[in-house]
């Protein structure tokens, strides 16, 4: 059974960080460990929300007390989000080589969230940064959406080949795989949006079509499930396949359910048989 430790926010009501990952990955068979770094009442999207911030300290604690139940020895991986301040990414990278120490051939996935196209940045001033400069360069697999992936290799991606320079670029700083989430090229049909999934050697893109919505969470919906599938699969293609059928299956089920908050429970059923299918393309 595959088995992952998931560094991220929480929230009481919505879904977001491991309120999306945790549900997301029980329900599609992965033992999870989630550690909380935040528990809000809801996403900060709202404009207030109330809670408490965790100290680096305490995300520390609840892994430590994980590994004296000998349970990290079993973890195949590690997935981090959003990360309020660089202290806390020290005390994940921290808790990411606890687990590597328990367990060698564990993967470490970091979702370096940081900001989105038309939002720019949306964290704290040195995060990005942090993210770039120490944290990808540690992770086997980065998840950025277009706007993340363009600062982390100073590019700008307006085609495929502009995509898959800027990714060879950050495969060179150190991770094996990434799945750019989200990507607008100028060879897409306009109401469609792209994934690619890449390691040196091969590269694949799936398009599936644009829902005019955001959703918040998506983007962790997303790095969770390709993370398990990669681990399940170990190929690169299928994970991107299945996760883009995932996730617009979701989507999908909240649009139509005109929810503003991510119909998981609801379409729960979509994480293990989606609606959707989409072709995958080789593209290198």
């Amino acid at each position: 059974m595959t088995t992952i430790v998931s560094i991220q926010s929480s929230v009481a009501y919505g879904h977001v960080g491991n309120s999306v990952a945790a549900f997301a990955l029980m329900r599609m068979g992965v033992e999870t460990y989630p550690v909380f770094t935040v528990h809000y009442s809801n996403t900060t999207s709202y404009g207030s929300w109330k809670g408490p911030v965790l100290s680096s300290q305490d995300v520390m604690d609840v892994v430590t007390g994980v590994d004296e139940r000998g349970a990290l020895e079993s973890v195949n991986g590690i997935l981090s989000g959003f990360q309020g301040s660089t202290e806390m990414g020290q005390t994940i990278l921290a808790a990411k080589d606890l687990v590597k120490t328990r367990q060698p051939n564990a993967l470490y996935c970091c979702d370096p969230v940081m900001g989105d196209e038309g939002r720019g940045m949306f964290v704290a001033p040195g995060i990005p940064e942090f993210l770039r400069d120490s944290v990808v360069p540690q992770a086997d697999i980065v998840t950025p959406n277009q706007f993340e992936l363009d600062f982390l290799t100073g590019g700008e991606t307006s085609t495929t080949a502009d995509l898959l320079a800027s990714v060879d670029a950050l495969l060179d700083s150190g991770p094996s795989t990434v799945l750019v989430t989200s990507a607008s090229v100028d060879e897409s049909a306009q109401d469609s949006i792209s994934m690619v999934a890449a390691s040196q050697q091969e590269a694949y893109l799936v398009a599936t079509p644009r829902i005019d919505q955001v959703f918040t969470g998506s983007g962790d919906l997303t790095a969770a499930v390709f993370f398990a599938h990669f681990l399940d699969t170990n190929r690169i293609d299928l994970a991107l396949g299945r996760t883009a059928d995932v996730v617009y299956s979701i989507l999908d089920t909240t649009t139509r359910l005109g929810r503003r908050e991510l119909a998981l429970v609801q379409g729960q059923d979509q994480l293990v048989e989606p609606s959707f299918h989409f072709p995958v393309r080789h593209i290198r």
